[in-house]
């Protein structure tokens, strides 16, 4: 019984000599062919090259003498290889019998990537209403007939059994939407080695892809590093930047971190320390500038300032952050012209000889350089206009510590120091001192301390 969309099925399971599958080894391949023909059940004791442990001896029944005369895996590679071959790869957790069965091929020079659909993942979605989906239990849950329990043919012969009792519950129709959407698997770039994928934890952090000469390409942040990764190489979705991004990679390596704040703080320092090709927001740093509001003569006058200032947030008068003096320009003459101020005042405008500003000739602004508006009342509305861009003054009497799980995030005047896990290592990054004024660092902090139950520790 096969669902209509899923016509050629292989449901499959493999005993180890443990749960690495880089450093353990097949000791049994289980295989059952489904499909118009019928079903066809194949099985093979496997020589790992290794010693078995007593755990997994008892556990399994396969012992150092069971698999000495049995064949390595290279022996049976063809006949497994021909057996799965354009078949969904169906298991019980599926991920942990596809990773042996890709590292083995990969051992002897061969590619393996079929469909694979996990059982566990499948139960979950058909029987959301339970809470255990190991193969015990469905075994127990849906009457399952039990011949060898861990041994691989035995377990594969569960699984088909499973599969065959969800139909009698279940329309084809919806195990063929369920199951589709379990399979679109993305399309692992070729240059990239699928088992570095299957190897990365399902934590906070950030990803490196890297290119040709270890070029970096693109760093991002992610709260589930493997499924963020695998979203890049989804074709659906995949935009032509990730396109020309997938066609490029080679390898892809991650930095685990305590949680949310811990992958956005590292993501800003790593773009800017590495500048990868395909990163551009996080990059730009160097030219970072703020307006100043001055009294002169009576009046607001808005001063351009920059890193060159050692702006580390303390001055209440700063407005706005920009990456250069254009994009600052352009952002007090948007907001001069968005609320009707005057650009004469403001210094946007050189004087002439006397004359009003532009936009008052024109009607759009109300006229305080020809004495139409008080200079008190222009001052008012400077102000209130660049009230929302208002940079934050640093709150705090000294540097703090931001508490992520076990780790420590060490923050000075808006200065990202690093992160401790010891009152040693906290002192250590205090001694540092801080660092320049880092736009990214201020409003990754800045909007993180507004978060209910944020723990922090003043230093």
């Amino acid at each position: 019984m096969t669902a209509r969309k899923f016509p050629h099925l292989a449901f499959v399971d493999l005993e180890t000599t443990g749960g690495s599958a880089t450093e353990d080894r097949i000791t049994e391949v289980g295989i059952i062919e489904v499909d118009d023909d019928g079903v066809r059940e194949w099985s093979s004791l496997v020589n790992p090259g290794i010693t078995i442990p007593p755990f997994i001896q008892s556990l399994t029944g396969i012992s150092d003498e069971m698999v000495a005369d049995a064949p390595p895996f290279e022996a049976v590679a063809d006949e497994v290889a021909a057996r799965l071959a354009d078949r969904v790869f169906i298991a019980h957790n599926a991920r942990f019998d596809y990773g042996f069965l890709r590292n083995e091929f990969r051992r002897i020079g061969r590619d393996f990537r079929p469909q694979v659909l996990c059982t566990v993942r499948l139960s979950r979605k058909l029987f959301p209403g339970f809470a255990r989906h190991n193969l015990d239990t469905l075994a127990e849950r849906h009457k399952l007939h039990v011949t060898e329990r861990h041994r691989a043919l035995g377990d594969a012969q569960l699984i088909w059994q499973f599969w065959q009792r969800i139909h009698e519950e279940h329309t084809i129709e919806t195990i063929d939407e369920v199951v589709g959407k379990l399979i679109s698997q993305p399309t692992i770039p070729a240059r990239l080695d699928a088992l570095q994928i299957d190897q990365m934890p399902g934590s906070h952090g950030v990803y490196l892809f890297y290119g040709e000469n270890d070029l970096p390409l693109y760093i991002g942040k992610a709260n589930n590093l493997r499924r963020r990764v695998l979203s890049h190489f989804s074709g659906d979705h995949m935009s032509s930047k990730e396109q020309r991004l997938s066609q490029q990679i080679e390898r892809v390596a991650w930095i685990e971190t305590s949680g949310e704040l811990g992958a956005l703080l590292q993501e800003a320092a790593l773009v800017k320390a590495l500048r990868p090709v395909y990163n551009q927001k996080l990059r730009d740093n160097e030219e970072v500038c703020s307006w100043r509001l001055t009294m002169r003569k009576g009046r607001l006058v808005p001063v351009l300032t920059t890193t060159d200032d050692l702006f580390f947030g303390i001055d209440p008068s700063m407005y706005g952050v920009y990456s250069s003096t254009r994009k600052a320009n352009d952002a007090i003459r948007a907001i001069a012209d968005a609320n009707g101020l005057c650009h004469l005042l403001l210094g946007l405008e050189k004087s002439r000889g006397g004359k009003v500003c532009f936009a008052s000739q024109v009607g759009k602004c109300p006229g305080a350089c020809a004495g139409k508006e008080s200079i008190d009342a222009h001052n008012a509305r400077v102000l209130a206009a660049l009230e929302s861009s208002r940079l934050q003054p640093w709150p705090f009497k000294g540097p703090i510590a931001i508490r992520e799980n076990e780790t420590f995030h060490v923050v000075d005047c808006w200065s990202y120091l690093g992160a401790a896990r010891t009152g040693e290592e906290t002192e250590m990054l205090l001694q540092k001192g801080r660092h320049p004024f880092d736009r990214d660092v201020y409003q990754i902090v800045r909007k993180w301390l507004k978060k209910p139950g944020v723990q922090v520790v003043d230093l």
